[in-house]
């Protein structure tokens, strides 16, 4: 890609624990299209607070916020959305001359998809995980109508306070729950990871499910999606989600939204 930065160039990045491509490829093939005077740059670090600082001292634009960051981050902005106030959870920072103001972009995401794969709502489910992301996908869910769900986390705490926030039961493994749809929303499967090869849910619970919906998107085909495939079942992918939320930051960063065209290239592009 050709990229022809100057001193009034805007940046944006990424900040997560396992960077990857996607958004840095995503982002900057939309700037070049749209004739956009923008780069984006990808990063992880161990100093959350003094990378935050960043941001508002060198004017970056805008910053994607991946796990493990995305609650940890509340207390280092200066407002909050409503999108981020109802879950608590950030994964979009906006810089306006210093001011950060912070928005979730993944709950929308979600959103979308339930409704554009018309996963009926007296669907039953169960979602595994308790941290930032996985509040935005119960909320979304919550929010959509579907009310007979179970929050599936080891730890405890913070798996009993997602679900009674939201209606829900808690469980630290799924046992013999076996709901039409199975949504995980931890680390497990992703690329790079000790648990990349493992499958969140169990064999036997992927061959009764309906649905498999997976928010890990590296690789855009886990383990979880590979066996649901394979089982003839719906699948919702972490590449549809990573795809959406990023759509809706570009908006927020540079006040433009592509055409469904210009988007469904960029996607491709970013996966290649």
């Amino acid at each position: 890609m050709q990229m022809n930065p100057n001193k009034d160039t805007q940046l944006c990045m990424s900040l997560s624990g396992r960077p990857g491509n996607f958004g840095l490829r995503f982002h900057n093939h939309l700037y070049e299209q749209l004739g956009l005077n923008f780069y984006y740059k990808a990063f992880s670090s161990q100093d959350l607070p003094g990378a935050v600082r960043g941001i508002r001292a060198l004017g970056i634009r805008g910053c994607g916020v991946s796990m493990p960051f995305k609650e940890d981050c509340l207390a280092l902005v200066d407002e909050l959305d409503a999108s981020v106030k109802a879950i608590a959870s950030l994964n979009t920072i906006v810089n306006s001359d210093g001011y950060l103001k912070a928005y979730n972009t993944d709950y929308i995401a979600v959103a979308q998809l339930l409704s554009h794969h018309q996963v009926p709502r007296d669907s039953t489910f169960a979602l595994r995980g308790s941290g930032g992301m996985a509040k935005a996908v119960a909320s979304a869910l919550r929010d959509g109508g579907y009310e007979q769900g179970v929050i599936v986390a080891r730890n405890e705490s913070a798996g009993r306070a997602l679900a009674g926030s939201l209606g829900y039961q808690w469980q630290a493994e799924l046992g013999s729950l076996r709901p039409h749809m199975l949504i995980n929303v931890t680390p497990i499967g992703m690329s790079g990871g000790a648990e990349a090869q493992q499958l969140a849910f169990p064999a036997e619970a992927i061959c009764a499910a309906h649905r498999v919906f997976d928010v890990v998107a590296v690789p855009a085909e886990t383990p979880l999606i590979v066996q649901a495939r394979a089982e003839g079942k719906q699948v919702i992918t972490g590449l549809e989600v990573i795809a959406l939320q990023a759509l809706e930051q570009f908006v927020l960063y540079t006040g433009v939204r592509p055409s469904e065209a210009q988007f469904q290239k960029a996607v491709a592009f970013a996966r290649g």
